[in-house]
């Protein structure tokens, strides 16, 4: 792995190691804004309904607080900040285990038109997109689940005034009540990245089916979306799709890592929490060695994700020609750390973390979709792997 000289990088270019105190006092309003919004009661209510979400919080957080459009740039209707204040946003949302279309709309498909669109089409989309106005998704996975761009198999024809798609996608997040749809898709038969370009269209074009998967994790909706013949049009160039559809699933495996570390912690802070308040043989459970132990291992463990996490976030912001590997690296570690956090912290609450009443599953269901979500940890590796010539 080669280093980046910071002593050559521009001063505001540099990578940062802390957050400012103007990023530690937004992060405290998302916490306010949460605490009050999405307490596990509310969780378990959206969770049981197909829309996954509440429209109030939504418009909420949209005018009150601006998120969807945090890192879209001022002159598309966004807050104007970046990879950073993004990711402060989803590891907020993870540790509170909200119930929203956000990594779908903000984090996906306005990823994925700042990357390929061009001018004319950022501004007619992302302006909607960053105020709260609409709701988006990214389709990129088919039926085979597979998250690597290469295996995409739905096809995009050219006629006189478009395309027109044919094929399926499926585990499309929020798919089923997402009101624009950017498609990844072939242009022709081909293998590899070669001719693959991204699309646009409204999710209820003439010829698109939609369905609303069951999956365990109930928190994060997914749907199958059946295209036939549906018309689309091209978003940016197809000489760029590859680039731009790489660069979106890097920028979306480090909120993603974020939000897992939210998670993370929330679950190691639950741990120690009941660690005091169980009682056995007389004694808190948490003054037995075994469980501090545990609790230590556990710590370390949360704090090196969380640290990878941050760092692949600001190595974004600044452009660090290293940051799709450690966006990789990121994914990967993060994974790990919240499946493994999530398993000893329902053991150490013992039968009780078994229960449904008991709200540690809502986490560890969520740990376990992560795992998979965006590609499994392996998947990560052999990209770090291939990124860093090894």
């Amino acid at each position: 792995m080669s280093e980046v000289d910071q002593s050559k990088v521009e001063p505001a270019q540099r990578v940062q190691y802390a957050f400012t105190d103007e990023q530690e006092q937004f992060r405290q309003a998302i916490r306010r804004f949460l605490n009050a919004k999405s307490p596990t009661t509310e969780v378990r209510r959206l969770m049981a309904t197909t829309e996954g979400y509440d429209p109030e919080v939504w418009r909420q957080m949209s005018e009150e607080l601006a998120l969807p459009g945090i890192h879209v740039p001022e002159q598309y209707g966004g807050a104007g900040f970046g990879m950073v204040e993004l990711c402060i946003v989803m590891e907020e949302f993870g540790r509170a285990l909200v119930c929203a279309p956000y990594f779908s709309t903000a984090v996906l498909a306005t990823n994925a038109i700042l990357n390929a669109g061009g001018e004319e089409q950022k501004s007619s989309l992302l302006t909607n997109l960053a105020g709260g106005a609409r709701l988006a998704t990214l389709a990129i996975t088919e039926l085979k689940g597979d998250w690597d761009p290469r295996k995409i198999e739905l096809t995009a024809r050219p006629i006189a005034d478009g395309y027109l798609l044919e094929g399926t996608k499926s585990y499309v997040v929020d798919g089923h009540i997402a009101e624009i749809l950017i498609v990844a898709a072939r242009v022709h038969a081909s293998s590899g990245h070669e001719a693959l370009a991204l699309f646009t269209l409204n999710a209820d074009s003439a010829g698109v089916e939609r369905r609303l998967l069951q999956s365990m994790d109930p928190t994060r909706k997914i749907a199958r979306i059946d295209f036939h013949n549906v018309r689309a049009n091209l978003l940016g160039t197809i000489d760029d799709g590859p680039k731009a559809i790489v660069r979106t699933m890097d920028q979306a495996a480090i909120a993603l890592a974020n939000e897992m570390a939210g998670g993370a912690q929330k679950l190691l802070e639950s741990a120690i929490d009941y660690s005091k308040l169980r009682v056995q043989f007389g004694r808190e459970i948490g003054s037995f060695q075994a469980i501090k132990h545990k609790l230590a291992d556990m710590l370390l463990d949360v704090e090196l994700a969380k640290s990878s996490a941050y760092y692949a976030a600001q190595a974004a912001a600044v452009g660090d020609p290293e940051w799709p590997a450690l966006a990789n690296l990121a994914k990967a570690a993060v994974s790990d750390t919240y499946l493994h956090t999530a398993a000893e912290t329902i053991q150490i609450h013992g039968g009780i973390g078994f229960t449904w009443e008991n709200d540690t599953h809502l986490w560890f269901k969520r740990a376990k979709s992560s795992e998979v979500f965006l590609g499994l940890p392996s998947h990560h590796r052999e990209l770090l792997m291939q990124r860093w010539g090894v």
